[in-house]
């Protein structure tokens, strides 16, 4: 029997938590802990490079609560523009920052968001998830997850440095990342290295920041419950 690589098996702990009926936390967390089970050493690099995030401050001076979000212009996966403002007009919005389809968080957690949407739309709100990713690839993620609500290109992650949640990768992350098989520059189209943290930003009809998640740890994204929450407060 042939052994088994270790992309392969982490595709089916992927799924497997995918597959979890779970919190979001819970199924980003199995994953994490079964990572490090499997590849000690990617892990600890993963550690290392949220301590240098953390040490420097990334993400401290992203919109905060009080504060306008910034409007933008991005194409959807199906290369149709959209902009903050014309979704505003509608009702308030969570902005959800994601790395990307290659990314087994960032599609955990896009299965969550979908399998919530509908209380979202509910809400009177709308969900719009942003990536530096190429619109074919924002594509295969929304239909991987089922998703209905949007995935924006963030080409070069213009829109991410616009609000200050973009980071550089470093060169140990970027070994790691090619040696697992996860080429940036492919999904990007450019060799920069750099990706969003995953922020969340609920934004009320007025254009102001009502509520945010930030952390470097891709590991941990905003709590479902919490988004409906502030857009909740938003509506009423």
């Amino acid at each position: 029997m042939t052994e088994r690589s270790f992309t392969e098996v982490l595709q089916e702990t992927e799924q497997r938590c995918r597959n979890m009926d779970a919190p979001l936390s819970a199924r980003l967390s199995a994953f994490a802990d079964e990572l490090r089970r499997l590849n000690g050493e990617f892990a600890d690099v993963v550690d290392r490079l949220v301590a240098r995030l953390e040490a420097s401050g990334a993400g401290e001076t992203a919109p905060l609560p009080g504060e306008e979000m910034p409007d933008f212009l991005l194409p959807d996966q199906s290369g149709r523009l959209v902009s903050l403002k014309e979704l505003l007009a509608k009702g308030p919005v969570a902005i959800a920052f994601q790395r990307g389809d290659w990314c087994p968080y960032c599609r955990i957690t896009a299965d969550v968001l979908a399998e919530n949407y509908s209380k979202i739309e509910a809400l009177g709100a709308e969900l719009v998830a942003v990536t530096p990713d190429r619109e074919q690839f924002n594509s295969e993620l929304r239909s991987g997850a089922s998703a209905r609500f949007p995935i924006l290109s963030d080409m070069d992650n213009g829109y991410a440095l616009l609000v200050n949640v973009a980071i550089w990768v470093g060169e140990e992350k970027q070994r790691f990342l090619k040696a697992a098989g996860w080429d940036l520059s492919t999904y990007q189209g450019n060799d920069a290295w750099t990706l969003p943290i995953p922020a969340t930003f609920v934004v009320g009809t007025d254009g102001l920041v009502k509520e945010r998640f930030i952390d470097p740890d891709y590991r941990k994204h905003m709590a479902v419950e919490d988004m409906l929450a502030a857009l909740k407060s938003c509506a009423a």
